[in-house]
């Protein structure tokens, strides 16, 4: 289980400061769940973690990541986005297999390291019901479908570090529901870190929830949701932060949009204590 941290982070966007001196911690082992309204800097952060950055006339980034074991990050972690980014002409197969064809190039065609792979993909789509849909072209699936390939995808880079930006929220409620149970079971005694715009899945998966909120912006104290995940639907107390949530970004969205820093008023978690 490895912890990362994010020290110092600073993004800058034109005269714009999104936010200074951030510091992010990921407790190794844990699912932490991030929200915030659009523009607050949420996909930065976790392109920032995940090398991905990259300074031009207009932006202006800096921050220091480190890991618990004083090794770099580089190398040890996957990541899963919004769109399943699918190669169009290359079977769910394929697509769960092209990390391995991209690294290994002409050595991963030899005959022993195909197989291998073969059947370890064939097994991850197999866990994901999709064992039977191995050799259709991602335009033959349907978007949970493709969805759960983009998993499978994910699974089999086989990282410690799991990084997801927003990975479910174009799917239905009853799919999204399916693959957050999936992807808790499948990626249980990782370090996640999931970006979400829904308050329910962010409390029905965070080990911790946080909210990155204001101009510039910062890191409201954690939410730590009762028991384990994935959580029931049905708890009531899931609901009640569910709700929490909502208010609180309802109210930032009003200040962000009054122009005002909404890090000025007191945390409604606080207020309601």
């Amino acid at each position: 289980m490895l912890d990362i941290h994010l020290q110092a982070a600073s993004l800058t966007y034109g005269s714009r400061c999104v936010f200074d001196k951030l510091d992010l911690s990921l407790p190794g082992g844990h699912w932490t769940c991030m929200l915030g309204s659009s523009g607050v800097g949420k996909t930065t952060l976790i392109r920032m973690l995940a090398g991905l950055m990259a300074d031009s006339d207009t932006v202006r980034y800096q921050g220091q990541v480190s890991c618990g074991d004083g090794k770099p990050l580089q190398g040890r972690c996957a990541w899963m986005a919004q769109q399943d980014s699918l190669l169009p002409w290359c079977s769910a197969l394929d697509n769960v297999l092209l990390g391995e064809r991209l690294r290994h190039g002409r050595l991963w065609c030899t005959r022993s390291a195909l197989s291998e792979q073969r059947d370890r993909a064939m097994v991850l789509l197999q866990e994901l019901g999709l064992a039977d849909l191995a050799e259709r072209l991602p335009h033959q699936l349907s978007g949970g479908q493709r969805q759960r390939v983009a998993l499978a995808r994910t699974l089999m880079e086989n990282r410690p570090v799991v990084l997801m930006d927003e990975p479910f929220a174009a799917l239905d409620a009853i799919t999204r529901l399916r693959l957050q149970d999936m992807a808790a079971r499948m990626l249980e005694g990782r370090t996640v870190l999931l970006i979400t715009h829904d308050p329910l899945e962010a409390v029905r998966l965070g080990h911790q929830v946080l909210e990155l909120r204001g101009r510039p912006a910062r890191l409201a104290p954690p939410l730590v949701p009762p028991g384990l995940p994935p959580r029931p639907l049905d708890d009531p107390r899931l609901l009640a932060l569910q709700g929490q949530l909502l208010a609180q970004l309802r109210e930032d969205s009003i200040h962000n949009e009054q122009g005002l820093d909404s890090n000025d008023r007191p945390d409604i978690r606080e207020a309601d204590a």
